[in-house]
């Protein structure tokens, strides 16, 4: 099995998370490989830089017996939860949402918001204008939240694949907004009381992820 780990905002290839999937993986699942990309570039970039290495595992694993071809899931983070849905549409592979975003077009809006009261000029108005710089390097533009605004999560096409795991304690983003969304849209929800956004405690809940991956594999 392949594992691409989708990092969130603010975040990067070398995101706590995924290491600790990674580590976690190297020591009871040698036979799973995690890969990391950084996606700190424009959404559509994201959108298929993660396409383009799906297919790349894909057609590379064929001439290895131990791994099947099409064994790649995807676990997203917060706005790599977004994304992860967004792949799992288009293509129909698994995928595990932890707090995942989804209204990106709407919760990003706050970085144009700010530029506006900074900036009143025409400039905060045009495409290319940087609204926020992120940590890992992603400089967002007014046209990154039109590609959110154009792109937004209606439907989850192949709900038997998908499965998220929410916090109460999320402090950015509703709990209750995504239940409510991927429930109706027949994935699976489990909400956890108390936590935070970062899912602090997610080596702790390693065993059960595996779990749940090898579920959405073989569903």
């Amino acid at each position: 099995m392949n594992i691409i780990y989708i990092h969130g905002l603010d975040s990067d290839a070398n995101s706590t998370k995924g290491l600790l999937l990674e580590r976690y993986c190297q020591q009871y699942h040698p036979d799973i490989n995690v890969w990391r990309p950084d996606l700190n570039k424009t959404p559509d970039q994201v959108f298929n830089q993660i396409l383009l290495l799906i297919n790349s595992l894909n057609n590379n694993n064929t001439e290895n017996e131990n791994i099947e071809p099409s064994n790649t899931v995807l676990i997203g983070s917060s706005l790599g939860g977004y994304f992860s849905t967004l792949i799992s549409n288009h293509i129909g592979c698994p995928a595990l949402l932890l707090n995942p975003s989804t209204q990106p077009h709407i919760t990003l809006q706050r970085f144009a918001d700010e530029s506006v009261l900074i900036d009143s000029g025409k400039a905060a108005l045009s495409e290319d204008y940087v609204l926020h710089s992120t940590a890992g390097g992603w400089d967002i533009t007014n046209a990154d939240l039109q590609w959110f605004e154009e792109n937004q999560l209606s439907a989850i096409n192949y709900p038997n694949k998908v499965a998220v795991l929410l916090k109460e304690g999320d402090e950015l983003l509703s709990a209750e907004l995504s239940k409510a969304f991927y429930q109706m849209q027949g994935a699976s929800v489990t909400v956890q009381t108390g936590g935070d956004h970062r899912f602090s405690d997610f080596g702790e809940q390693l065993p059960m992820v595996m779990d749940i991956l090898q579920d959405l594999v073989q569903a």
